[in-house]
């Protein structure tokens, strides 16, 4: 159990101690509320798996930053790289001065992305910026406009990448207009198949329905991008058939319609394969990365094929702080720890454990009415009922809350808040992953007895 507080200031208190308790009241005053708090605690330092709050209290971490930290916090190396790099310059502007980390990162990624073909790479910031500009280079390459997009996807938070994101509240909602051009399907995701099918009997009914929509709804030439996640993160780690993906590359094919992949969750490590596409034995016209690209610090890319990437006019792609070279080298030795420590085998290893264990839980606990993943990319999804579905969104809740108090930090996504998800880092020692799976199971044993 952590420690608590002895001041009484509310059920928000639980997780906090003295100095946590001032440091939330001081965020409440200054930062807006619109930033959402998964819990009210502040870290005071991390290392690997294990982070400590400011109170003294310890936790394991299944959240990793929102999976950006599969080399672990503070990874030595990275550390390293970035201190050594301090000593040189800090930032220039790549197009105000040019230097080597830039180009040696973009190089890196042209290499070890799917594809034989010839291709080019810009560097940017956050994965939303990423995804912008990914479809910048698809409308200039293609002229066209409009763009696919799925249900239950997840891309940003900027005004294109918000158009793109499926769900509305809370990352839509109060804004306005944002979805024009965006054309949007349902995705693969058969525990909660949008036609009432099955599969493998569906067919892929959700792939043909984007033919159809070509049909009476909008042209297929004027579609310039189709942009997917090969998992879905944020709309609650949903794993679809191989033959989904490789449904959408065959329609981009017949239709001129370049296919983006946003990897920017699922790659560098997260499912077992450096890039979460080459589960599905799919190479995509521009791939789109972000999250553990940096090793924890600030760094996005955009690679595609040097026609379509060389199409837009000098000016076009950009930015003042995109690529920054403390970040470029970070990343760099990010590549080299994820070869060299073995941490794609090292995902599949750790994610086998985890799902066997969930898998075990699922036959104990009626409130788990589905456990999928690959790799270390692990969603749970919690129901009230499994022959309804209903989603038990505020069991889901709760579990969290449960996890929190005991040394667990761990998050939740779907439609309907109830999937938690598994976003460890991938140099976890598998003693702190049982530790962590303990205190998972602890919660949802006490939880599934209310329901």
């Amino acid at each position: 159990m952590q420690k608590k507080s002895k001041a009484k200031v509310g059920e928000q208190r639980t997780l906090l101690g003295d100095k946590g308790y001032e440091l939330l009241r001081l965020r409440n005053e200054y930062v807006p509320r619109a930033e959402f708090q998964m819990a009210p605690i502040f870290v005071s330092k991390a290392k690997g798996a294990i982070v400590k709050d400011v109170d003294g209290n310890e936790y394991v971490d299944f959240a990793s930053g929102i999976s950006c930290l599969n080399v672990g916090h503070c990874n030595d190396r990275v550390i390293m790289a970035v201190k050594e790099q301090l000593d040189r310059y800090m930032h220039t502007a790549f197009n105000v001065l040019m230097y080597e980390p830039f180009v040696s990162m973009a190089k890196r990624l042209c290499e070890i992305t799917p594809g034989d073909f010839p291709k080019q790479a810009h560097l940017f910031n956050s994965g939303a910026e990423a995804v912008e500009n990914a479809v910048k280079v698809a409308r200039r390459y293609t002229g066209r406009y409009n763009i696919i997009a799925f249900e239950g996807g997840y891309h940003g938070r900027t005004l294109m990448a918000m158009a793109l994101t499926s769900q509305v509240k809370y990352y839509k909602y109060g804004f306005g207009l944002t979805d024009i051009g965006v054309m949007r399907v349902p995705y693969a995701y058969c525990y909660r198949c949008a036609y009432g099918l099955k599969y493998p009997d569906c067919a892929i009914h959700c792939v043909k329905r984007i033919e159809d929509m070509f049909r009476t709804y909008v042209a297929a030439e004027d579609i310039a991008a189709l942009v997917v996640e090969p998992i879905l993160g944020e709309g609650g780690y949903i794993v679809p058939p191989k033959e989904f993906i490789q449904g959408l590359r065959k329609i981009c094919d017949a239709y001129g319609i370049l296919f983006i992949d946003d990897d920017i969750q699922m790659g560098i490590g997260r499912t077992g394969k450096m890039w979460g596409i080459e589960n599905f034995d799919v190479v995509p016209d521009i791939l789109c990365s972000a999250k553990s690209l940096g090793g924890g610090l600030v760094l996005s890319a955009v690679v595609g094929r040097k026609d379509m990437m060389d199409s837009v006019d000098v000016g076009g792609l950009g930015g003042t702080f995109g690529g920054n070279p403390l970040a470029c080298v970070a990343g760099l030795v990010t590549m080299q720890i994820v070869e060299e420590q073995g941490l794609l085998k090292r995902s599949t290893e750790l994610g086998k454990i985890a799902l066997d264990r969930l898998q075990d839980m699922k036959q104990d606990y009626k409130i788990i009415g589905d456990v999928r993943g690959l790799g270390s990319a692990i969603g749970t999804e919690f129901v009230k009922d499994r022959n309804t579905k209903e989603p038990a969104t505020a069991e889901t809740a709760e579990i969290l809350k449960r996890c929190h108090e005991n040394g667990l930090i761990v998050m939740r996504c779907g439609s309907f808040h109830n999937i938690i998800r598994l976003m460890y880092p991938l140099v976890i020692r598998k003693d702190e992953l049982e530790k962590g799976l303990d205190i998972l199971e602890d919660a949802v044993k006490v939880v599934s007895q209310t329901i």
